[in-house]
């Protein structure tokens, strides 16, 4: 059984049965929920907390997804920062990737399988993760 962290976007577009990407990411939960603990960190929480008024309809969705929160580890918060650095050596101009880079870096220091639609900056800057998303290996299995 392998613990996949769930990227903020595929828990958005659960929120919103309109999302275009809505029956991608219900689909592919429910078929790798069988076999799998899905988890979320503090840094995805709290990305999905932006959408709601109150705590405990930010409760009550990852209660109903039965998603766990894991503490993210040292290392991993080490690691995203040396990341960011990378990042904006190479010119990165983008000031919101921290985030992103956080929940990469946790995923590959708790070797996690990560469950996302954004390919470009978890496959550049982490490339140890294996990505579970639209058209991936993982996806069409």
């Amino acid at each position: 059984m392998a613990i996949i962290l769930i990227d903020t976007c595929v828990i958005t577009d659960l929120a919103d049965t309109n999302s275009a990407w809505f029956e991608w990411s219900a689909a592919t939960l429910e078929r790798l929920d069988q076999n799998n603990t899905m988890v979320i960190n503090p840094i995805i929480y709290a990305e999905c907390s932006v959408g709601f008024e109150r705590i405990e309809e930010v409760e009550a969705l990852f209660e109903h997804l039965n998603f766990a929160i894991k503490p993210m580890p040292k290392e991993a918060l080490f690691l995203a920062g040396k990341v960011f650095l990378q990042y904006k050596k190479r010119k990165g101009g983008k000031t919101n990737v921290l985030p992103d880079f956080f929940i990469g870096a946790h995923a590959a220091i708790a070797n996690y399988q990560l469950m996302t639609r954004d390919k470009g900056r978890f496959s550049s800057y982490f490339p140890s993760i294996n990505l579970i998303m639209p058209g991936s290996p993982t996806e069409l299995n």
